[in-house]
């Protein structure tokens, strides 16, 4: 009997997503921030990274673009999405014993040249 293998390889764009957070948790690193949590679930999304910078608790979206022909990873965060990332955070703080933080979201795009773009309290 020939029994096919399955196959576990993630998706070239799961790959290609996750190589984008990691580089930008490290541009962070270096940026002295913190971190507290990657990929948190919730039934309202995911948060990519949180972060800490001193006090302040960093919700951070990376967007991943292999180029800009059809707008930027920045242009990427739509109204829509900024919705789902307020609701997955309003649900990550549900969950923690401290009051409610001083926070703000970020959003650090990625262009496949490697180039990085940071944009601090974007929404």
């Amino acid at each position: 009997m020939n029994k096919k293998r399955l196959s576990c390889a993630k998706a070239p764009h799961l790959v290609r997503g996750e190589r984008a957070e990691q580089q930008a948790c490290d541009f962070l690193l270096s940026q002295h921030l913190t971190l507290v949590e990657r990929n948190f679930r919730c039934p309202h999304g995911e948060l990519d990274l949180i972060m800490r910078e001193g006090e302040t608790l960093v919700i951070v979206e990376v967007r991943f673009r292999k180029n800009a022909h059809y707008g930027s990873a920045l242009e990427s965060v739509t109204a829509t999405k900024q919705a789902k990332l307020i609701a997955a955070t309003e649900h990550y703080l549900s969950t923690l014993a401290e009051e409610t933080p001083a926070m703000r979201f970020d959003v650090i795009g990625i262009l496949g040249n490697g180039e990085l773009q940071w944009v601090q309290d974007a929404f």
